[in-house]
């Protein structure tokens, strides 16, 4: 009996794989999201790449038409659910609780949780390639291309049940992270003081828990279509040919804004650093994106103007998409308010920063063009839509994102980028950038559909999409002379100390990086920007504890029940996918491994507790 009790007990190893296997620290969790997040970017941008390759020119047979379908399905569904969402998990993860003064997340072993279920649900996905039956039905997943009669493989039920483990995921992440910040603020931080990032997590938890509730139903009822035989997307027995686009749209467009939003909560902390001032309207910053979140649930047919829905339809959700323009207008005045006057310093979060808002506003202009109706039913399923997406995903999201590594790289490691390497990772990251996507609006205009695999000579399109494709190798460079840095940086980096920018908010008042139990004293917070105001006394503490401080702050201990739990319900997943082709089987994993999931919750809820040793936590 002891030595059961021995084994079932949390694992205290400080160092090697076991304790990044086990961690329930928030910053080691983060780093895990964000490494992640960029060798999925690397994915994603060869299957990107190959894409590019095939439409360099006309008549090009690089690949086939059935190898081309499952890069475009894997590409947008990688870069969404498996870059972008969990490099702002990334953030989320590993700031939180440093902006606002918080030793963790209120639920560390949920934090963990929702990280192993997100690379569970990856590696679900990405296991279609080994089978041969990558999704090939396009990222949106329309009906009837997902019917048996359109997809008679395995590729959409991978795509179905990793979405679904996926979004298990999300959903912890963000109860966790409205808890976190409600409930565990410093002393004073009121909700006006917390920097804005931190404003934007909140606003997009409560947008994961209102929409990801949508897209989990309809991707039930698809599941429930495909291997119990209803019908409920069955046109022919009489299901609304557009139920699924309006429950993909329900939840698609919110996302949109879960993308975004991140990015807009870095560059509202970004610039105040870089131009020495506070940011300009700081409260119609906040309540601009309080806005957005929810007038983002009001505006998803606008997806839809060409499906026959009907004048008043069109015209409501026409007016809603300009309306919604109004708040996203705000946030880049107020941006470009912080800008003038400022002392600015043109560092590379800073750049990254300015691209941020010239290519996301290039974007939401486009995007205001489809909010037209006659003009979006002439540019709809051309290229033009295609570029609109990737300005605001890409020169909006990821811009944004990239300015965040470049500014907190120094915090999570004590080592500075590289600025010559960061600067020229910029400037080839927007030619690129715009060398591939610029000219989508040309050829959307010039009549270029998307979702092709080929084309024809007598199109006219062939100097514009080779163009493009040299586009997308200068971008593979960028991302290239990116990995040099970090490699470089953390091999022989110009030590950061705890405030290289001489930034204001709290997470810059601790050591760089922060130690395991972050703040040795919780601070108490008496204005919005506490380094630069009245409150330089509030990092002195932390700054110089002395390490028998630290020997009292009890931090929760490891677990490898949320590994468990989170490896029992993929293979559950997994188990479904095998008893679609073989009964037998497929019933045995699901039931072997689906008591081990309920094993792995029982041990989670009731498992003991180790007593608090007296070695310093480790760093």
């Amino acid at each position: 009996m002891a030595a059961y009790t021995e084994l079932l007990k949390r694992p205290v190893s400080p160092t090697g794989v076991w304790s990044w296997l086990t961690t329930v620290d928030h910053k080691r969790i983060g780093l895990l999201y964000g490494v992640t997040a960029l060798t999925m970017f690397f994915i994603g941008g060869i299957e990107a790449v190959i894409m590019r390759l095939q439409l360099a020119s006309s008549d090009q047979t690089l690949v086939s038409p059935e190898v081309y379908n499952q890069l475009f399905t894997m590409h947008g569904t990688t870069m969404i659910f498996m870059v972008i969402m969990p490099m702002g998990a990334a953030f989320f993860n590993y700031l939180i609780p440093l902006m606002i003064g918080a030793r963790d997340v209120a639920f560390p072993r949920l934090n963990a949780f929702s990280f192993w279920m997100f690379l569970f649900g990856t590696l679900l996905m990405h296991a279609s390639f080994l089978t041969m039956s990558a999704p090939a039905m396009g990222w949106f997943a329309y009906t009837p291309l997902t019917s048996l009669e359109f997809s008679p493989t395995s590729g959409v039920d991978y795509w179905v049940l990793g979405l679904q483990v996926l979004g298990i995921a999300s959903m912890a992440a963000a109860f966790n992270f409205v808890v976190t910040i409600i409930n565990l603020r410093a002393p004073g931080m009121t909700l006006m003081r917390m920097p804005v990032f931190a404003w934007m997590t909140l606003i997009i938890s409560f947008l994961l828990i209102f929409a990801f509730p949508v897209i989990t139903i309809a991707l039930t009822l698809l599941q429930f279509d495909r291997w119990v035989g209803t019908n409920f997307y069955n046109t022919a027995a009489g299901a609304d040919p557009l139920l699924w686009q309006h429950l993909f749209w329900v939840f698609g467009h919110p996302e949109v804004y879960i993308l975004i939003l991140p990015a807009m909560g870095i560059v509202s902390d970004v610039l105040p650093t870089f131009t020495r001032k506070p940011l300009f309207g700081y409260p119609a910053v906040v309540f601009a994106g309080v806005t957005i979140a929810f007038m983002g649930f009001g505006v998803w047919s606008h997806h839809m103007f060409t499906t026959g829905m009907g004048a008043w339809a069109n015209g409501v959700f026409s007016f809603a998409t300009m309306l919604i323009a109004l708040p996203t207008g705000i946030k880049v005045f107020n941006w470009l308010g912080t800008l003038w006057g400022g002392a600015i310093q043109f560092n590379t979060p800073l750049l990254f920063s300015i691209g941020f808002i010239t290519m996301f506003t290039l974007g939401g202009l486009s995007g205001v063009m489809h909010a037209i109706v006659p003009v979006d039913t002439q540019q709809q399923d051309t290229y033009f839509i295609v570029a609109h997406f990737h300005y605001v995903l890409f020169g909006g999201s990821l811009f944004g994102l990239m300015a965040g590594i470049y500014y907190w790289f120094p915090k999570m490691t004590g080592r500075m980028l590289n600025e010559g390497l960061g600067k020229l990772n910029f400037w080839l990251m927007l030619i690129g950038f715009n060398m591939t996507f610029f000219p989508m609006h040309i050829v959307g205009v010039l009549g270029m559909p998307r979702r092709i695999y080929t084309y024809g000579a007598d199109q006219g399109w062939d100097n514009m999409n080779m163009f493009m494709t040299i586009g997308s190798f200068v971008i593979v460079v960028s991302f290239l002379v990116f990995m040099v840095n970090v490699i470089r940086s953390l091999r022989s980096g110009e030590p950061a100390g705890d405030n290289p920018w001489g930034a204001a908010t709290l997470e810059w008042s601790i050591s760089s990086p922060p130690p395991h139990y972050n703040f040795i004293e919780i601070p108490t917070i008496t204005s919005r920007y506490p380094l630069w105001e009245k409150d330089h006394s509030v990092g002195a503490a932390q700054a110089h504890g002395h390490d028998d401080d630290s020997h009292a702050v009890h931090m929760p201990d490891p677990s490898y029940w949320p590994l468990v739990l989170s490896a029992g319900i993929t293979m559950l997943a997994g188990g479904l996918l095998i008893w679609k082709w073989h009964q037998i089987l497929g019933f045995t994993i699901i039931s072997v491994f689906g008591l081990l999931a309920l094993y792995a919750t029982y041990r989670w809820a009731f498992e003991p507790v180790n007593e608090p040793n007296h070695e310093e936590p480790h760093q």
